[in-house]
């Protein structure tokens, strides 16, 4: 009400001082029934004043309220000139640095969120490295072989959960490098061995030597284990191979992946890059967790890579990716 009567006590002013003149107005000379237009034209023109001098006293507030300011330290450093004016700077500061404590409680529990997952997921990589440490003393026996295929899928699991939580601090997680692309390559498909053998799919390395990128190493070695997984888990067939390339088209450098798998339907490819989203052969194979290529494709845009996929049902998939101008050599 104190603000409602402040902002309005203007228009109070005018209609006394309006009520007084032509009062005495009327009294000085005797009546308006002879001149009954000066009394239109003076109300007019006190009303014309009045809203000339609304207009001016508030124009930086209407001004505020078409064209928000563009930063936040342009909003804060502002100031009202009016009583409606300070009145909203007020409830708006009020309700940013609530807005503030509540961002501030967030991170806060999304840190300890991450705090939690990364030492969740070292602590269950130790059991597991005694694990693989007594398959490998015990290799021979086949049940130990039904062990070590358990334990790569819980690891690999682990894996993706300690990435998934490290994106959300990507630049304190980011380094960029110079890294020979056939090293990587052979690298991670050394690492995959195992699932290369178990699925009988055979790799072929197509890069040439001194291929070179700049990126993260640690994230593209990320992204190349996971196109390779799912190529080979999607090679139905044995003896099927999967197709490592790298060439140079235009002025960037192509990364790609191509297996010769059951291929991905029309109708799943544009949605394949969604989280959580497995489709028609997540559910046929029953592995999918929907997170693999959702993860590639969040870690290329923040490494500002393009990703591109083509695929035919029984005749594979390809997956590209694309190092733009001044990522490669």
């Amino acid at each position: 009400m104190k603000l409602f009567f402040k902002d309005q006590l203007s228009l109070c002013v005018l209609y006394i001082f309006n009520m007084i003149f032509l009062v005495g107005l009327y009294q000085w000379m005797g009546g308006f029934e002879d001149h009954l237009y000066y009394f239109y034209f003076l109300t007019i023109f006190f009303l014309g004043c009045y809203l000339v001098y609304r207009y001016y006293t508030h124009k930086n507030f209407y001004k505020r309220l078409s064209k928000p300011p563009s930063t936040l330290e342009e909003y804060l450093s502002s100031e009202g000139s009016t009583p409606l004016d300070q009145g909203l700077d007020e409830l708006l500061k009020q309700q940013y640095y609530l807005y503030q404590n509540q961002l501030q409680n967030y991170t806060r529990n999304q840190k300890e969120h991450l705090m939690f997952m990364n030492q969740w997921v070292h602590q269950m990589k130790t059991p597991l490295s005694v694990i693989q440490l007594i398959i490998q003393e015990n290799e021979d026996e086949l049940p130990m072989e039904n062990i070590r295929e358990e334990v790569e899928r819980l690891n690999s699991g682990l894996n993706m959960a300690l990435y998934m939580a490290r994106l959300d601090d990507f630049q304190q997680d980011f380094h960029v490098d110079k890294i020979l692309l056939k090293p990587l390559a052979l690298e991670v498909v050394n690492e995959l061995k195992r699932l290369f053998i178990r699925k009988r799919v055979y790799p072929e390395v197509h890069i040439e030597e001194g291929a070179v990128i700049y990126s993260d190493e640690k994230w593209i070695k990320f992204i190349l284990q996971q196109l390779l997984t799912n190529a080979i888990r999607y090679s139905k067939e044995n003896n099927k191979k999967i197709f490592i390339y790298s060439y140079v088209k235009g002025q960037y450098r192509v990364l790609e992946v191509k297996d010769k798998g059951v291929g991905i339907p029309k109708s799943d490819i544009k949605r394949v890059f969604e989280a959580f989203y497995t489709g028609e052969n997540g559910r046929d194979f029953g592995e999918s967790t929907g997170m693999g290529l959702y993860l590639v494709r969040k870690v290329c845009e923040k490494l500002d890579h393009k990703i591109e996929i083509e695929s035919e049902i029984m005749e594979g998939t390809a997956i590209r990716i694309i190092f733009k101008n001044g990522n490669i050599t």
